[in-house]
């Protein structure tokens, strides 16, 4: 984008900001979207939503280890927008059993449609136009490409099985079917069985200790797009490090974890401090065991991590600050869809080094930034600097979205933010990202 045009839009949208609001925006709460309206047209979902739209999920599932399957009920409260007489949701992999419609849970005609490699199959669901919940009762594939199985010789305990989901960035579809979409937000329980000697946890209100049942009620009052439904079963357990903060793991990695992420409050405190509060009640952390192939995850309450960051010095811990921030940017405010990926990750970057020069200084998350800098022009080397992924504005239609997850969105997103920064000036883009 020309530099003078940016800079120009930059300023009517902070001009924007100073118009009178009457809403306190440190007491508002996300609860179901009533009045969602979808602007942009997503290519990696089937899904309408437009027509009919998913408000809320209560999911009823048991995990089942040995068969590596994840089976259950899915039931959706609806939205029909346009008095159609059916509805799409996104499915990879995944056995439908049925579909019924109602309380009274009448079976109703559903069909699967042709395998795309990367967008997985449509599930067209026949309904009246006056339908507003439907369960669909499914089991998941062994080859589930959100779930990673675990023996127990692959945890850090050696002792039991371990499972963990990966959704983003359209894999939800895989373990539940659903509107797969970052545009389109639901909120959702879940009932989870698991076995006794294990705990499940989820991107909800959490649990901290194990019972007996080994039956797991959980719930998400916040509307989340299906990228940030999460789930992990294990021998886990939970140590409190602040008032809003804790941490999740094996028993012989819970307290080096709980020293090295010791200052997570401290790192909340300063992020709410720069864009407003916290407004997803609590903020825990679940180290994961080794096979975990990120750094981590920002799901929302429930942050999955890797343990290669625990080095004992707490010199890593730049990982939490990154998806800590994604609460407010990619969590709070999420690209509509998957070619707007710098909009999650630029913004989250920027929040990241903000975080990060309150607690550590300037020099510090100068040296981040001189040392991405350098990594992202490698990147853009390696790409061809005529290819598109070069650009923030992506172009995915037809490809898997992963293919636009570089280091692209992240760094030079954040470059673009530090120029505007450094052109209107840190009071002003401080507005600007407050009233985003």
């Amino acid at each position: 984008m020309n530099r003078l045009l940016a800079l120009l839009f930059i300023t009517l949208v902070i001009t924007s900001c100073k118009q009178k609001n009457n809403q306190n925006s440190n007491n508002m709460v996300l609860t179901e979207e009533k009045n969602q309206i979808i602007n942009a047209t997503d290519a990696h979902t089937c899904a309408k939503p437009n027509e009919v739209l998913t408000t809320h999920l209560d999911l009823d599932v048991e995990v089942d280890f040995k068969q590596k399957q994840i089976k259950g009920k899915a039931t959706f409260q609806i939205k029909n927008l346009t008095a159609t007489d059916h509805i799409f949701f996104d499915t990879y992999d995944l056995t439908i059993q049925k579909v019924t419609v109602g309380k009274s849970e009448k079976e109703t005609k559903f069909e699967l449609g042709t395998k795309d490699e990367n967008l997985g199959q449509a599930l067209k669901v026949y309904i009246d136009s006056n339908v507003e919940m439907l369960t669909i009762y499914y089991s998941s594939d062994p080859t589930a490409q959100a779930l990673q199985w675990l023996d127990a010789k692959q945890t850090s305990d050696k002792k039991s099985p371990f499972l963990f989901t990966q959704s983003e960035s359209i894999f939800a579809r895989s373990w539940v079917p659903c509107q797969d979409s970052p545009g389109i937000r639901f909120t959702y329980n879940a009932t989870v069985k698991v076995p006794k000697d294990l705990l499940a946890v989820m991107s909800a209100e959490n649990p901290i200790t194990k019972n007996d049942s080994g039956i797991y009620y959980f719930n998400m009052p916040q509307a989340i797009p299906a990228y940030l439904l999460a789930l992990a079963v294990g021998d886990i357990e939970f140590k409190s490090v602040g008032p809003r903060t804790g941490i999740y793991a094996e028993h012989s990695m819970l307290d080096k974890t709980v020293y090295e992420f010791g200052e997570t409050e401290d790192m909340l405190v300063a992020a709410e401090k720069l864009y407003g509060a916290y407004r997803w009640g609590r903020y825990d952390i679940i180290v994961l065991p080794p096979s975990f192939p990120f750094g981590g995850m920002e799901n929302p309450r429930l942050t999955f991590a890797t343990p290669t960051v625990i080095a004992g010095d707490r010199s890593l811990t730049s990982l939490v600050a990154h998806e800590m921030a994604h609460s407010w940017s990619g969590n709070l405010v999420t690209n509509a869809t998957w070619n707007d990926f710098w909009l999650n990750e630029g913004f989250t970057v920027y929040f990241e080094r903000r975080i990060l020069e309150k607690i550590y200084g300037h020099d510090y998350t100068e040296m981040q930034a001189v040392l991405a800098k350098q990594d992202v022009i490698e990147t853009m080397a390696e790409l061809g600097i005529t290819s598109g992924d070069t650009k923030l504005k992506l172009n995915l239609n037809g490809r898997h979205p992963d293919d636009g997850m570089t280091d692209v969105a992240y760094e030079k997103g954040y470059l673009f933010l530090r120029l505007i920064e450094e052109n209107v000036g840190r009071e002003k883009l401080d507005a600007f990202l407050n009233k985003y």
